[in-house]
């Protein structure tokens, strides 16, 4: 199973599971498809958009683990 970290660029995010989009713009991130926004980490969008990037990866990895089974 696809698991993200703070680490993890949104780029590589998105390439592991688009559906994971819906995700990012729910938790305000709007620029998905911004140049820059693909070279940052889940933490540096989180930091920018002032979102608890704990949460957001804990999200990410929840839709990740249910589409898995």
């Amino acid at each position: 199973m696809a698991q993200v970290t703070k680490d993890t660029l949104i780029g590589e995010a998105i390439r592991i599971d688009q559906g994971i989009i819906p995700i990012l713009m729910g938790a305000g991130m709007h620029c998905i498809g911004c140049p820059s926004a693909q070279g940052e980490s889940l933490a540096e969008a989180a930091m920018v958009h002032g979102i608890d990037a704990d949460a957001l990866v804990n999200a990410v990895n929840e839709y990740l683990a249910a589409k898995a089974q």
